[in-house]
């Protein structure tokens, strides 16, 4: 797995029990109401909206919090406008990030966002400069406590779209195409799997290897743009060594 996949799962796992979980609030709600306004209210037809409800059931979201969010999105209730805008930076050593935001003031967010780059080490890119370095996929985590046959699960999955299975001590981590991605995840529940975790994202098509200072320093710059109200995901290419990884977690929080 690479280092920010790791990231990723680690960030989610503490979402739910720490004291970010009303900043996770917000952003989910931002995302169920863009989605809705994007694709529509029904979730069987809107793939992003589905991704967005799941979040919201993860982060134990009240029902009526999730149904306002969406009626606001598809035109039923008003509320803010928030519109999507990717940008792209440097963290230390040289590594990327794809920066996806949801905002109601650019300047507000991009002033914010340039801010956290050149107080920690990083810098602002040009468009077009690092999105280039990263692929839209579907990832799935399965935990392997959930599968009794590996063979027969990696099958189903392969058979139903994934493009590729990566197997650490702990869980299988799937990649599909983007639209293939909730027809593997449909097969594998249907078959009695439970699923960790799954959406849509960017994956780095080369990373970039950090450790000890400059690891530290590239996970405290992801780390406060992730805190910003107005940045959904950070997508990176940096790897690092998992045990290093949960040390400096374990500091930065």
């Amino acid at each position: 797995m690479s280092g920010h996949n790791k990231w990723a799962n680690i960030k989610h796992r503490k979402e739910a029990q720490d004291s970010k979980r009303s900043a996770e609030f917000t952003k989910v709600i931002r995302e169920l109401t863009v989605a809705a306004r994007v694709g529509g209210s029904d979730a069987d037809s809107n793939p992003r909206l589905r991704t967005a409800i799941e979040k919201a059931r993860e982060a134990n979201m009240p029902k009526d919090t999730v149904e306002r969010a969406i009626k606001r999105g598809s035109g039923d209730l008003e509320g803010v406008s928030y519109e999507e805008v990717m940008y792209e930076g440097y963290a230390p050593a040289g590594v990327a990030l794809y920066i996806s935001t949801l905002t109601d003031n650019k300047n507000r967010t991009i002033a914010d966002i340039r801010h956290i780059l050149t107080k920690y080490g990083g810098s602002l890119a040009e468009g077009g400069s690092v999105g280039w370095q990263f692929e839209r996929k579907g990832v799935i985590s399965v935990s392997k406590e959930n599968v009794k046959d590996g063979d027969e699960f990696m099958m189903k999955a392969i058979e139903a779209g994934a493009e590729d299975i990566k197997e650490d001590e702990d869980e299988y981590t799937i990649t599909t195409p983007p639209e293939a991605l909730y027809k593997v995840v449909d097969t594998l529940k249907n078959s009695g799997y439970e699923m960790g975790s799954y959406e849509p994202t960017f994956i780095p098509k080369m990373t970039v290897r950090v450790s000890g200072k400059d690891a530290e320093r590239v996970l405290q710059v992801v780390n406060f743009l992730e805190d910003l109200d107005d940045v959904q995901e950070v997508y990176s290419n940096f790897d690092i060594d998992d045990k290093e990884l949960e040390e400096i977690m374990s500091k930065i929080g």
